[in-house]
C-alpha cells in the first residue's frame, strides 16, 4: 500500500480487491449527498439485491443562476435530480434548493457512511471541489471550467508550498480531512477517489499533463493527507476517464497523468456513453502492473458480455439516477443476478476482519 501505516481495515479491504481480481466484480451504486442511500435502495427494490459498494460525494454548495445545468452531479444544496429519460432532460428538470449547509450535508454523509459500513457495505467517496480560494460554495462553471482551467503559472502557484493559492488549497483540504478523520475513528476504510477524470478537459483540475501537472497535485494531496492528517484509513483510487477523441470532450491517454506506483493503490476509469472498448480496460490493467483496477463511474452499467471480456474490473458503480437511464434497469438486473458479480449479501466479514465470499 502507498501508506505504510494504513489501518488494518483498509489493508484487509485492499487485499480483498487483490483476491477477487479476474474472478469477481463487486456491484456498486453512487448516491447523491442530499438523498442518502436512495439509489442503493432503488437498485435493491429493482433487483432484490443491494450493491455492496456504497458511493457518495463530499460535493460543493451551488451558487449561480443555472442550477439545472449542474444538478446531475448532486450539489449538496440542490434537490435530487430524480429519474430522467436522457441527458437532454436535465435542462427542463425541476430543481429546488435544500437549504443544507456544507457542514450539515457532510455530517449527514459521514453518519450515513458509518452506518452503511456497519451494515456490511464497502464505502467509496469522492469530492467535486470548488477551485481553491472559493471554499465550499461556487458556481458549477468554476468546477466545470472547460477552457478557463488554470494557467501554467496559476497551477504552479497552487502546487508550490506556501503560496496564497497553496494555503487556500490546504484550507479546503483541511475541511474534508476532518470528515475523513471521523470515518477513521469509526474504523471505516474508504476507497478515496479525489480529483477524478483528470485526463478529460472539463474540471478545473483536468488536462494538466507532465511532471508539474496533475501528478504534482495528486502527490501533494496524498502526502498532506497521509503525513500531515494521518488519514490511515484511505485507499487511494486514481480515477481517470476512459480515453476518447470527441472534439471539446476529449479524454487523453492514462499515462500522461500517472503519479507513480508509490501514490496509487487502485486505478479506476469512468466509462460513459456505453463506450466499453477493450482498450479502456486493457491499457489501465497494463499501467496498474498488478494493482486492482475498477470502474469508478458508469452510465449505463456494463453489459454481461462486456464484463466477461473485461474481467479484471474490481467493481463498477453506476452514477446516481443514471442507473435508471436507457438500458440501465435491464442491465443492472442481469448484473446483480450474475455469478461473477457480488452483491452485499454475497460477502461477509469474519471475526478477524477478513472478507469472505458466501458462494
Amino acid at each position: 500500500m502507498t501508506n505504510r501505516n494504513v489501518t488494518k481495515e483498509a489493508r484487509t479491504l485492499l487485499q480483498f480487491l487483490y483476491d477477487i481480481q479476474g474472478q469477481y466484480t463487486l456491484s456498486g451504486q453512487h448516491n447523491f449527498i442530499a438523498s442518502g442511500s436512495k439509489y442503493t435502495d432503488i437498485v435493491k427494490d429493482l433487483t432484490g439485491k443491494s450493491p455492496i459498494v456504497w458511493g457518495s460525494d463530499f460535493s460543493f454548495s451551488y451558487q449561480g443562476n443555472e442550477p439545472h445545468e449542474f444538478q446531475h452531479c448532486g450539489p449538496l444544496n440542490l434537490s435530487d435530480p430524480g429519474k430522467i429519460a436522457s441527458f437532454e432532460d436535465w435542462k427542463s428538470h425541476d430543481v429546488s434548493f435544500t437549504g443544507l449547509t456544507p457542514s450539515e450535508a457532510r455530517e449527514r454523509l459521514v453518519q450515513n457512511a458509518i452506518a452503511k459500513h456497519r451494515e456490511g457495505y464497502i464505502i467509496t467517496l469522492m469530492w467535486h471541489a470548488c477551485p481553491p480560494g472559493l471554499g465550499d460554495c461556487c458556481d458549477g462553471q468554476k468546477i466545470w471550467a472547460m477552457d478557463n482551467r488554470p494557467s501554467p503559472q496559476e497551477w504552479d502557484d497552487l502546487t508550490t508550498e506556501g503560496t496564497p493559492a497553496n494555503v487556500a488549497w490546504k484550507q479546503q483540504a483541511d475541511a474534508i480531512a476532518g470528515y475523513l478523520n471521523q470515518l477513521k475513528e469509526a474504523n471505516v476504510p474508504v476507497l478515496w477517489r479525489p480529483y477524478h477524470e483528470m485526463n478529460g478537459v472539463w474540471f478545473w483540475w483536468c488536462n494538466q499533463q507532465g511532471e508539474n501537472g496533475f501528478k504534482k497535485l495528486w502527490i501533494m494531496m496524498h502526502d498532506y493527507y497521509v503525513n500531515h492528517h494521518r488519514l490511515d484509513n484511505l485507499i487511494w483510487v486514481w480515477n481517470t476517464n476512459a480515453p476518447r477523441d470527441i472534439p471539446g470532450d476529449e479524454a487523453f491517454p492514462y499515462q500522461a497523468f500517472w503519479p507513480g506506483d508509490d501514490y496509487v493503490d487502485v486505478l479506476a476509469a469512468d466509462v460513459y456513453r456505453d463506450d466499453w472498448k477493450p482498450s479502456h480496460h486493457d491499457d489501465l490493467l497494463t499501467l496498474a502492473n498488478g494493482k486492482p483496477i475498477a470502474i469508478g463511474e458508469c452510465a449505463p452499467p456494463p453489459s454481461l458480455d462486456a464484463l466477461a471480456q473485461q474481467n479484471h474490473w474490481a467493481w463498477f458503480m453506476p452514477w446516481g439516477n443514471l442507473v435508471l437511464w436507457g438500458s440501465g434497469p435491464e442491465r443492472i438486473k442481469a448484473l446483480m443476478n450474475s455469478e461473477k458479480v457480488l452483491a452485499k449479501d454475497d460477502v461477509t466479514v469474519d471475526e478477524n476482519g477478513n472478507y469472505r465470499i458466501n458462494r
